[in-house]
């Protein structure tokens, strides 16, 4: 583990809010075990509450972890060559198995980064809520420093570096039937219905 993944797991496990490159767009990422650092994230971007945080984790032992029920379009697109990648996947929730700060959830939003920096933090954090790093509505900016000025308040710890891709995450729901995709993105919806062919 390389000094920097050690700081921004150490920032993260105490509550910070951390800005950093992700293999799309810039991040914004917290320890969901830490409700005030969720609270902050929504402040620093004026997020409506009622838009739950994406996840990422770092395999599909962590989203085993987390109760999510995978439906055989989610599995297709798990083994799918955009996973790990700029692919995110909403999944409905087992409560059952699901972990305490996800309680009140009826579903996740998951991703799977494409990125060996941010896989070795993931491994060492476990679980983060991470969205882009921009005020709600607006675009991300390319830069750190661009995105640290457009945010509502002060940050942790600003990782220097730009996102991989202009382009966010493709969303696509496997909890509805058929799939929706419900943000177009780095994935293309062609590329979705190649994957899927034959599910249904």
């Amino acid at each position: 583990m390389t000094d920097q993944v050690r700081e921004i797991a150490q920032c993260l496990s105490q509550g910070g809010v951390v800005l950093l490159p992700t293999d799309t767009v810039l991040g914004l990422a917290v320890s969901p075990q830490h409700t005030a650092a969720i609270d902050r994230l929504y402040r620093l971007k004026h997020r409506p509450r009622d838009k739950n945080l994406p996840i990422m984790v770092a395999d599909a032992d962590q989203i085993g972890t987390l109760g999510a029920r995978i439906t055989p379009s989610a599995q297709a697109l798990l083994s799918s060559p955009f996973v790990p990648g700029a692919l995110t996947i909403v999944f409905g929730l087992d409560p059952a198995r699901a972990p305490e700060w996800l309680a009140g959830r009826d579903e996740i939003a998951l991703r799977i980064p494409n990125d060996a920096w941010l896989l070795a933090v993931l491994r060492e954090t476990g679980p983060l809520l991470v969205t882009s790093a921009n005020r709600s509505g607006a675009q991300t900016p390319g830069t750190a420093d661009e995105a640290a000025a457009q945010l509502n308040g002060t940050l942790d710890l600003i990782v220097a570096g730009t996102g991989h891709q202009a382009t966010p995450s493709t969303i696509v729901n496997c909890r509805v039937t058929p799939v929706r995709i419900e943000r177009l993105g780095a994935v293309s919806e062609a590329d979705i219905a190649t994957i899927l062919e034959g599910l249904s």
